[in-house]
């Protein structure tokens, strides 16, 4: 049985960027939606979730009152996307400030242990915390080891 963990941290602190050498973008739909779904679905090709994504599915999330592309990041070697980046606001808690989400995360496989995922969520959290938000959640597959030694070197608890 599939188990997701919950993982948060705080936002109250400066976060500095990730030194690196790939280049940063936001997602536009015009000019990156079929690249984008090409590389998440080779990423999440066995994920019930995130995996085997059409552009409808796409399209659906970004008609989401949520949906900022401005928080939605690409990381590009040579002009190609080779990792990503999407945040979410919840703006929907009562009686509760917002809340940041790192939505959806990945790295090209052939791009993996280059440092990607730790500078793009980096680009998350400071584009989070530069929105006014005080706090962070993402949600993990708790066989993800990978992603849960990333997501704690950031804070995550």
């Amino acid at each position: 049985m599939r188990k997701i963990l919950k993982l948060s941290r705080a936002l109250d602190q400066s976060i500095s960027p990730i030194d690196h050498q790939y280049e940063f973008i936001t997602f536009d739909a015009a000019l990156h939606s079929k690249a984008w779904l090409d590389l998440n679905n080779e990423i999440f090709k066995v994920h019930p979730d995130q995996g085997n994504w059409a552009l409808a599915d796409l399209n659906n999330r970004m008609q989401e009152p949520w949906f900022d592309c401005n928080g939605f990041f690409l990381c590009l070697r040579d002009g190609a996307i080779v990792g990503f980046c999407w945040t979410k606001i919840h703006h929907d808690f009562v009686n509760v400030d917002p809340v940041g989400e790192l939505y959806v995360i990945g790295v090209a496989p052939d791009s993996a242990n280059q440092g990607i995922g730790k500078a793009v969520c980096t680009e998350g959290l400071i584009y989070l915390r530069n929105k006014g938000i005080k706090s962070a959640i993402l949600y993990v597959d708790e066989d993800n080891e990978a992603g849960i030694g990333l997501y704690k070197s950031l804070g995550f608890n």
